[in-house]
């Protein structure tokens, strides 16, 4: 009996495969058009940008380089994201939200003041406001995600971010917008209810209840003066206890489930210890924890009440690059990535798109130089290994969600048992079947045949393969050595047989008939 995503036993033992055994591994995958989880929504493609770094001031935003616009644009980071499909871009912060007070980002940029920033411990010059960042989603053409200031912010400063950027009537705020060159309101969707409150490092860290009641008052006021924005509640970020952060996001939304329509969740993984094969499993305490996460929901929310979905609004791959540089704290969090972690990124993707009837929302944290998929200097940039992944899927992973039954070799280790060297995901859009598979196994090629039940394969198939000479092979400006290869793949009838090329990361894209 096939089941969801359930992985038959081990087709050779790890062990042995890793002793550097050379036979061939075999598997199957199996996909069935009807089997659908639920629907794909494209917000699973977005991006974060913080000031933080060079993210925003030298990425996104470079006054005065040859390479920037009129408005200070950077031009190439622009096409590039356009490029990346970047579908909702949220802002400010991630933890410099928490003493954003958006009233300083208005008006003329000279005239701007100038603040002491305490998350990141640098001065903000607030050139970069409201503005900046929402005509800069209109030239994206993205989503503008907002996260108000829920740390020393007050409601009345979160209403009043609304009525500026939403409202059109005569009022202070309105008046204010247009004195400050817009005359239409931005019509901004998506608001966040503050970042990572459960967090000790986070300015005005409040108790579950604390922030459920503050948030909760915020959140009518935000809605009563729009009431088709939607609001993402703070959920748990990094608590190491999972009865720590399932009762946080318990109360929160007890408290606030008619007021909202995400509750958020942070990931960052990483592999310092230098275990390849445990990095390479971490997407299943990603599985995990969105489980349980829509346990919660469901426990709390009644049959037929309100739906409230995850939104992953950060997560990335992050453990290399934590203090600041010399560059007065600028040149901060600037990782530099490897195959491996293009391949963890598709694991993670394809989490997210396997749980698609509750994971809403992602943001891939962040878009430019800080922990970023792109990389620049003042000369001009490159894409990361992890970039090419994130591209694959928001291009082509749309429509509906399939259950894939997997037949896999699996191996073992230190947190896992049996765990599948295939991981896949599979989309179907109209006919058009997008099909996601990294192969984990560092040295070993994957022989498999793919079936797709009561439907046929066009008899060629596109093909984008992510992949290098090893797993520490990482790009660099003038040297893109991981990005995406295009080919064919022959098929016939409703079978393919495909060779999943060792530590690869495989698209696989037709339309059935």
């Amino acid at each position: 009996m096939m089941t969801r995503r359930r992985f038959s036993a081990a087709v050779a033992a790890a062990p042995l495969l890793l002793r550097g055994q050379s036979r061939s591994l075999s598997a199957r995958i199996h996909i069935d058009p009807e089997r659908v989880i639920g629907s794909i929504d494209p917000m699973l493609y977005g991006n974060f940008t913080e000031h933080l770094g060079r993210c925003i001031e030298g990425g996104i935003f470079d006054e005065g380089s040859p390479l920037s616009d009129s408005s200070g644009y950077r031009r190439d980071v622009l096409e590039a994201a356009r490029n990346l499909h970047v579908t909702q871009l949220r802002w400010p912060g991630g933890n410099f939200s928490s003493n954003y007070h958006w009233m300083d980002g208005i008006g003329p940029r000279d005239q701007r003041p100038k603040r002491l920033e305490m998350a990141w411990h640098t001065i903000e010059d607030n050139r970069f406001g409201t503005h900046e960042f929402l005509n800069y989603c209109e030239l994206l053409g993205t989503q503008p995600y907002v996260c108000v200031n829920f740390g020393t912010g007050t409601w009345v400063e979160a209403q009043q971010w609304v009525e500026y950027c939403n409202r059109s009537e005569d009022t202070a705020m309105t008046e204010l917008r247009r004195k400050n060159g817009r005359q239409k309101p931005w019509k901004v969707t998506l608001w966040g209810l503050g970042n990572e409150m459960d967090g000790p490092w986070q300015m005005g860290h409040r108790t579950a209840d604390d922030y459920a009641r503050f948030a909760l008052e915020g959140a009518k006021m935000m809605k009563w003066t729009d009431p088709d924005i939607r609001l993402v509640a703070s959920g748990s970020s990094f608590y190491p206890a999972r009865e720590a952060w399932n009762d946080w996001n318990r109360t929160v939304l007890q408290q606030l489930k008619n007021h909202i329509e995400y509750i958020s969740l942070h990931s960052y993984v990483g592999n310092r210890d230098g275990d390849y094969l445990a990095f390479a499993a971490c997407a299943r305490d990603l599985e995990d924890r969105i489980r349980t996460t829509e346990g919660v929901i469901r426990s709390v929310v009644e049959p037929g009440g309100k739906p409230i979905y995850i939104a992953f609004d950060e997560y990335n791959v992050w453990y290399r690059a934590f203090g600041r540089d010399t560059d007065a704290g600028r040149n901060i969090l600037e990782e530099r990535y490897d195959l491996a972690d293009a391949l963890v990124i598709g694991t993670l993707l394809n989490t997210f798109v396997n749980n698609a009837q509750i994971v809403k929302m992602a943001n891939m944290a962040q878009l430019v130089n800080v922990i970023a998929p792109i990389f620049t200097n003042e000369k001009g940039l490159f894409r990361q290994t992890i970039y090419f992944p994130l591209q694959l899927f928001a291009a082509n992973t749309r429509g509906s969600a399939l259950e894939v039954f997997v037949d896999s070799p699996t191996y073992s280790e230190k947190h896992y048992e049996k765990v599948p060297y295939l991981d896949v995901s599979a989309s179907i859009d109209g006919r058009k079947l997008a099909l996601n598979v990294v192969n984990r196994h560092p040295d070993q090629e994957v022989e498999c045949v793919i079936e797709i039940q009561d439907a046929q394969l066009p008899a060629v198939l596109e093909t984008s393969v992510v992949n290098g000479p090893d797993l520490k092979t990482g790009n660099d400006f003038g040297a893109e050595r991981i990005r995406t290869e295009p080919g064919t793949a022959n098929a016939g009838g409703n079978k393919l047989t495909w060779r999943f090329p060792a530590h690869s990361f495989t698209q696989i894209r037709g339309a059935l008939s």
